[in-house]
């Protein structure tokens, strides 16, 4: 198999997970007889430097002529008193909506190796914590109106959050086709109580649900389903949610799993093409120390080979070695537990490739 791979290395501590996740794909390729090539694009705080402007059309063009794309993080203390539109941030939201990626999906599963690592109490770790959360990525008040003006001699910010019954169906499916694939629970999380948009959300669901007759299907207000997902996340299968909702419900959900250095996500469109990164930011504190944990990065490459290259055999092998380094007690330093062994982001690389 042949396969080009935009590769948006990003700020900070970013090209260092990028560069071992390419390490390990090259592992792979040259295993399985495959042929990966790489084309850069500039993204984020590195394009700002260079061009700047966020996302500058060239680099939209190279992402869409890919196959798919790997990112790592943008953004920084560098570039925060930069105006919106032209914050890193705003090219990651250009980059989605330019490649017509509207459903976000990132897995909340704790590895057995880190469960000591949860921020929750072991007996509810025990009763596993093993779902996905796909979010609505390019609709909602993220790509709403938004602006800020005087009235009565006092400022006043509107931001606008919008959903047509077609963006609503069609995350809708996706989420009720998820659940099929596993346990066969769907959960709509929403604010119905509210909000029009939420209540929209609701009529689309039930429309749907008939059509799928295999998958239980429930709702739960939004601040119900912050709480759930700690006390009890061995409740939940899949989650569908509007984009804010999936925003912040995926990064708590993250956090319950010990660490965001081990999760990993992919987002999707029609086709096969998609953008793949770890969901962490691109931690400048730690930034050309060599300690950034590049796994999520690595198991973001593995959801592209499964997702959009059809590659699910070598997914698994990808996986399997990074869980093999976690049964060797080979950690980073996010995820250092006492008797276990911390080493930094090249050396993990190395350690993953050797298992491969």
């Amino acid at each position: 198999m042949q396969k080009n791979i935009a590769l948006i290395y990003g700020d900070c501590s970013s090209p260092e997970i990028v560069a071992q996740a390419v390490r390990v794909l090259d592992k792979i390729a040259a295993k399985h007889g495959h042929t990966f090539t790489y084309t850069r694009a500039y993204m984020g705080g590195e394009a700002i430097d260079k061009f700047g402007d966020p996302l500058p059309p060239s680099e939209l063009n190279t992402c869409l002529a890919a196959d798919s794309v790997l990112l790592g993080a943008v953004g920084g203390p560098k570039w925060e008193g930069l105006p919106g539109e032209k914050r890193p941030e705003k090219g990651l939201l250009r980059l989605r909506a330019g490649m017509g990626l509207y459903s976000n999906n990132r897995p909340a599963k704790i590895w057995p190796q880190l469960a000591q690592a949860s921020p929750l109490k072991e007996s509810i770790v025990a009763k596993g914590i093993d779902f996905i959360v796909v979010r609505e990525l390019i609709g909602g008040v993220y790509f709403g109106e938004h602006k800020t003006e005087t009235v009565n001699g006092e400022q006043r910010a509107t931001d606008s959050m919008c959903y047509a019954e077609h963006e609503i169906e069609r995350i809708g499916r996706i989420g009720f086709e998820t659940a099929q694939k596993r346990r066969k629970n769907l959960t709509c999380v929403d604010k119905a109580n509210v909000l029009d948009t939420s209540r929209l959300w609701r009529a689309v669901m039930h429309r749907l649900q008939a059509e799928y007759p295999d998958v239980t299907y429930r709702e739960m207000f939004v601040d119900n389903a912050a709480m759930q997902i700690c006390k009890d996340p061995s409740q939940f299968d899949v989650i569908v949610t509007e984009n804010m909702f999936g925003d912040i419900l995926s990064d708590e959900a993250s956090e319950i799993t010990g660490s965001i250095g081990m999760v990993p996500s992919s987002s999707l469109g029609e086709g096969t093409r998609g953008l793949y990164e770890p969901i962490h930011g691109s931690a400048p504190d730690i930034a050309g120390k060599d300690i950034v944990n590049p796994t999520a990065c690595i198991l973001s490459a593995a959801m592209m080979l499964r997702y959009s290259f059809g590659l699910a055999a070598e997914a698994d092998e990808m996986e399997a070695a990074v869980s093999a380094v976690l049964d060797a007690g080979l950690r980073t330093a996010d995820i250092w537990q006492p008797g276990c062994e911390k080493i930094g982001c090249t050396a993990m690389g190395d350690a993953i490739l050797a298992r491969l």
